[in-house]
C-alpha cells in the first residue's frame, strides 16, 4: 500500500465530457509538457480519490492508465478554466519514486573483502567511486565519469546526510548500494537540473581507501625469523624488496619488477616518513606489511598517474639485509680446537674453505666448487678487507662465521655475482698455516744472519753465486731451521726472484758488491731520503 508515502510520477491526463456531450474536450496540462515531475502524498487526502485509489500498490517504474469518473475527481463543479463539471479524466501514469516520511537509509552489501580490519568511522577521510542514479534509474552523476574518486570526510557534514551515515562501517575495497530518502538527501529543492524536488538517490559505492588524519603507521608482521640478534635502527643502510600496492589492492610499483633491491639509508628522511618509521624495529629476513597513511607519504598531491593524490599506501616488504657504517666484521667462533698455540698473522700464507651467501641464504661462492682450498697471504690485499679481518687470529681446523658489512666488503658497487651495498656471510674452515715474512721481504733469519754471507753462499769460492747456488745455500737455511721464505704454493719462484732482486745488473752471477740485505737496503733508502 501507498498511503502516507510520497510519489513522483508523470502523467499524460486528458477530460471527456459527461456522456450526454458528444463533444470531447480538449488534453489537459501534461507533466511530460512542463518538463516536471509530479510529487504528492497519497491517501491522506491530498489527491483526488480516484488518483489516490488509481495509485495504489504500484512499483517504481510501472506504467498505468487511469480512468476517473467524476465523482472520484472533480466532480460537478470540475477546475474553473480547465476541467468541465462532470468531466471522467484519462490519466497515464509513470511511476518514478516512493518514499514514506518514516523511511530510513537503506544500505545493501553487495561485496565486501573477506580481510576487514577496520571500517569507516566519523571524522575520517575517504576516497570512494560511485554511480548515483534517480530511484527509477536515471543516471545523474558518476565518479567514474570524471576519472577520479570522490574524495571528503565522513561526518563532519561535507557530505549529504544520507552519504554520511551510508558509509560508515565500510571496509576498504566493500561495495554498497545505498538508497536515501530524499529527507536525507536534497528533499523539496533538489539540485539544478539533474536532480528533482523530493528524490530518493540511490548510489552505487566503492570504497577505495580511507584513512583519519590522527592515523600513523600500521605494521602487520607477516613473517619474523625465530632468531633476530639485531633490529633496524635510525642511520642503518637497508636493502629490502617490496611490492607498493594501493588499498584496493592496485599495484603502483615493486623492486622485485625491476630485479633488484631498494637500497636506502632509513630514519634519514631519504624516503617517506611513513616508511621511515615502518622500517624500524625490523629484522634481517623479516616479512612485514607496511601501512601508510597520506600525510605520512604522498600527500593530497599523490605522484604522477600512479599514486592518487590522498592515497593509503601499502607496503609488503622483505628485509634483505642491513647494516651501519660503523659496523665491523661480526666474528662467531663456531670450533675451535683444543691445544692452539699458533694463530694467523698478517702475512702469513694460508689455505682455508670458505662458503659465501647473502644474509638471505642466497649462495654466492664456495671453495668447495674447486679441486683445492682457496690460498692467500693475509694482509696483502688479495681479498676483500672484512673476509681478510676474519681470518687473523685462527687456528688450523677452526671454524668462524664472518658477517661483513659492506664497507668492508665490495661497497656500494659490488662485484661480480654480488649485489652493490651487499652484507655477506662467510663460513671459513682454516686448512693449512704457513708463518710469513714482513711487507717486501721474501725471506728471513731467525735470528741473525750469518757472518760473511757471501763466502758462506759462495759454494766453490770462486768469487760469484750462480743461480744454483744461491738456490742450495736458501733451502738449506730453510731445512735447517735457520730462516723461513716468504710463504707460496711455488718457492722456486720464490728464490728465484731472490735472485733476480740481487743480481743487479742481470749477467747471471752475484758479486760481493750485488749481495745485500733487505734491511741494509732499507738503511740506504732512508739515508738517501734524509
Amino acid at each position: 500500500m501507498l498511503r502516507g508515502r510520497w510519489v513522483l510520477l508523470k502523467d499524460r491526463g486528458y477530460t471527456a465530457a459527461p456522456p450526454c456531450h458528444a463533444v470531447l474536450t480538449a488534453l489537459s496540462s501534461y507533466s511530460y509538457d512542463r518538463g516536471a515531475t509530479v510529487a504528492g502524498v497519497v491517501g491522506v487526502g491530498r489527491l483526488i480519490t480516484g488518483m489516490d485509489r488509481g495509485l495504489q500498490g504500484m512499483c517504481v517504474n510501472e506504467r498505468r492508465h487511469l480512468i476517473v469518473p467524476p465523482h472520484l475527481g472533480y466532480g460537478s463543479i470540475g477546475v474553473a478554466g480547465l476541467i468541465p463539471p462532470d468531466a471522467t479524466l484519462y490519466f497515464d501514469v509513470v511511476m518514478l519514486d516512493i518514499w514514506n516520511k518514516n523511511d530510513k537509509l537503506q544500505i545493501t552489501t553487495l561485496a565486501k573483502p573477506e580481510r576487514c580490519n577496520r571500517t569507516v568511522e566519523n571524522s575520517d577521510f575517504v576516497r570512494y567511486h560511485y554511480n548515483g542514479t534517480l530511484l527509477d534509474g536515471t543516471p545523474f552523476d558518476s565518479s567514474y565519469s570524471k576519472d577520479s574518486t570522490y574524495d571528503t570526510y565522513v561526518g563532519t557534514g561535507w557530505l549529504i546526510k544520507g552519504m554520511d551515515q551510508g558509509l560508515l562501517g565500510m571496509c576498504a575495497g566493500e561495495k554498497r548500494s545505498i538508497i536515501i530518502p530524499p529527507f536525507l538527501a536534497y528533499g523539496e529543492k533538489g539540485y539544478g537540473t539533474v536532480i528533482p524536488p523530493q528524490a530518493s538517490l540511490v548510489f552505487s559505492v566503492l570504497l577505495v581507501d580511507f584513512h583519519n588524519p590522527k592515523d600513523g603507521v600500521s605494521l602487520e608482521h607477516l613473517e619474523v625469523p625465530a632468531s633476530c640478534r639485531r633490529r633496524a635502527a635510525t642511520g642503518d643502510f637497508m636493502r629490502y624488496h617490496y611490492n607498493g600496492t594501493l588499498m584496493d589492492g592496485t599495484l603502483f610499483d615493486s623492486s622485485y619488477s625491476r630485479n633488484q633491491t631498494y637500497n636506502t639509508y632509513i630514519g634519514k628522511g631519504y624516503i617517506i616518513p611513513g616508511m621511515d618509521q615502518g622500517l624500524q624495529g625490523a629484522c634481517i629476513g623479516e616479512r612485514r606489511r607496511v601501512v601508510v597513511p597520506p600525510h605520512l607519504a604522498y600527500g593530497e598531491n599523490g605522484v604522477g598517474n600512479k599514486i592518487p593524490g590522498s592515497a593509503v599506501l601499502i607496503f609488503d616488504v622483505h628485509i634483505i639485509d642491513f647494516h651501519n657504517p660503523a659496523d665491523p666484521v661480526e666474528i662467531e667462533t663456531v670450533h675451535r680446537p683444543e691445544g692452539c698455540n699458533v694463530t694467523t698473522r698478517d702475512r702469513d700464507f694460508i689455505r682455508y674453505h670458505y662458503n659465501c651467501s647473502l644474509l638471505d641464504g642466497t649462495r654466492l661462492f664456495s671453495s668447495h666448487d674447486y679441486e683445492k682450498p682457496q690460498e692467500v697471504t693475509l694482509g696483502a690485499n688479495k681479498v676483500i678487507e672484512g673476509l681478510n679481518s676474519g681470518l687473523l687470529g685462527m687456528c688450523v681446523g677452526e671454524r668462524r662465521v664472518l658477517i661483513v658489512p659492506p664497507h668492508l666488503g665490495h661497497g656500494e658497487s659490488g662485484a661480480r655475482g654480488v649485489p652493490g651495498s651487499a652484507v655477506l656471510r662467510f663460513e671459513v674452515e682454516l686448512i693449512s698455516l704457513e708463518e710469513g715474512v714482513p711487507e717486501g721481504y721474501f725471506f728471513i733469519w731467525h735470528g741473525d744472519p750469518p757472518e760473511n754471507l757471501f763466502e758462506q753462499m759462495d759454494l766453490n769460492k770462486d768469487g760469484q753465486i750462480p743461480a744454483d747456488e744461491f738456490s742450495t745455500f736458501i733451502k738449506t737455511q730453510v731445512a735447517e731451521g735457520k730462516g723461513r721464505l716468504m710463504p707460496s704454493s711455488d718457492p722456486e719462484k720464490v728464490i728465484a726472484d731472490m735472485f733476480g732482486n740481487q743480481d743487479r745488473n742481470q749477467d747471471g752471477r752475484i758479486t760481493a758488491e750485488e749481495l745485500k740485505l733487505k734491511s741494509d737496503e732499507d738503511r740506504e733508502k732512508v739515508h738517501e731520503e734524509l
